[in-house]
């Protein structure tokens, strides 16, 4: 008999894990808080070690509108001088696959395609269904409704601010902290981009790829901008990194919000304060993180995304870590028939994912090129114990991007169970 999986969460973890559990053959049932099951906000990285995840599932970057990305560059901030250029048009024969950029909306559509066309059998989404407590013994999670639902797994993957997590602790959460930065985010269709005589010269020098503009000025502060196009080329996705201020309105007006970046970021290029000022929806995200936690799974419920491992924007990586527990979670419950395997597997799963996910949260908290300064935190999550970590860029970029996924490694590990 196929496993009976609640999944709480249908953000890019929670519908990763649907498509993965549903293709090893299991009944899965989505409860979604909000009343829409789409993406927002903007674009992000999808890293080789998580488009070859995606592949498997035969997900479509083309019908993604995914954009390939050739380059990665750091300019300076204040006069757009380069600074380094990483080439990756050999990324697919490096690492295994190319990168991509992506909405979060389309990579989202894309997966729900795969959930409702799933052969075996479909996931059902259930949308304004906000879960307010779990019963980890019972696999039972509660809806504000009062009803109660019960599964052979349920799989946590509601966010940062996980509502099951605690349930992990039993009854415990951990402590959610400020970073001290946040982030503004905009888009703006490259038709609008171009339709503007005064940054001729602006998009003439964007090269194709990741541009991350840097702040050359203040060397105590973290600031910097990032720069890459998606959709096809059809949008432009910009995210300016900064120390936390207060934003009028809490980010909610506009103009105010738009005012906070202008000045944030006065310091930099004329034309990119002009691309600023041309934006019609700029957002503003505080950036809070935890420490890797000790266990993933109580129970019944296991932890995935940003429930399990928050990350900050430094690698790129948040997104695709998700795409990975994902798929590890429905390749380690493939052939389990009965709820006493589940217990062995999800033991696993935390063996094949915890640490490696654990690096990357850490190395997440270093700007690149700064790696040397999270080694003795990487080394608790050597694995195996006192193997080598990242210490440099090109040693984290193979170690995220080259990583041979614990989704593509697990076959001996769940025929020696």
């Amino acid at each position: 008999m196929p496993l009976e999986v609640i999944i709480v969460g249908a953000g890019i973890a929670g519908l990763c894990a649907a498509v993965s559990l549903c293709e090893a053959g299991h009944s899965v049932r989505i409860f979604e808080k909000s009343k829409f099951a789409a993406e927002i906000g903007a674009a992000v990285v999808l890293s080789p070690n998580a488009v070859r995840v995606l592949s498997t599932f035969g997900f479509s970057c083309e019908r993604a509108q995914a954009r390939q990305l050739q380059m990665w560059e750091t300019v300076d901030g204040t006069n757009l001088g380069l600074i380094g250029k990483i080439d990756h048009r050999e990324a697919e024969q490096k690492y295994g696959a190319p990168l991509y950029a992506i909405h979060r909306v389309d990579l989202h559509n894309e997966l729900l395609r795969l959930i409702s066309q799933e052969s075996k059998k479909p996931a059902t989404i259930h949308l304004h269904s906000k879960v307010v407590d779990t019963d980890p013994e019972k696999g039972m999670i509660e809806l504000e409704d009062g009803t109660k639902h019960y599964a052979d797994l349920i799989v946590a993957a509601d966010g940062l601010r996980s509502v099951l997590r605690k349930a992990v602790f039993r009854g415990k959460d951990v402590n959610e902290k400020p970073t001290g930065l946040s982030a503004f985010r905009f888009l703006i269709p490259t038709s609008t981009l171009e339709s503007q005589p005064s940054l001729a010269d602006l998009r003439q020098w964007k090269e194709p790829g990741v541009t991350i503009i840097a702040d050359t000025k203040d060397t105590v502060n973290e600031r910097h901008m990032v720069w890459y196009d998606c959709r096809n080329g059809e949008v432009q996705n910009l995210v300016g990194i900064h120390p936390t201020r207060t934003i009028p309105g809490n980010g909610d007006n506009l103009e105010d919000t738009k005012a906070s970046m202008l000045e944030e970021f006065a310091h930099f290029h004329p034309d990119l304060l002009e691309l600023i000022r041309i934006a019609t929806d700029i957002t503003y995200w505080p950036l809070s993180i935890h420490d890797p936690l000790p266990r993933w799974s109580y129970g019944r419920v296991v932890l995935i995304g940003d429930a399990a491992h928050p990350m900050l924007p430094f690698g790129g990586q948040g997104s695709n870590q998700a795409i990975e527990d994902g798929g590890a979670l429905g390749y380690l419950l493939r052939d389990v028939d009965n709820h006493a395997e589940i217990a062995s597997r999800l033991a696993l799963f935390e063996q094949v994912r915890r640490k490696r996910a654990s690096r990357v949260q850490i190395l997440s908290n270093a700007r690149v090129g700064q790696e040397k300064t999270v080694e003795e935190e990487l080394k608790k999550y050597a694995d195996p114990p006192g193997s080598a970590v990242p210490t440099s860029h090109a040693e984290r970029t193979m170690h995220d991007f080259g990583f041979v996924s614990s989704f593509f490694d697990l076959r001996d590990n769940v025929n020696s169970t």
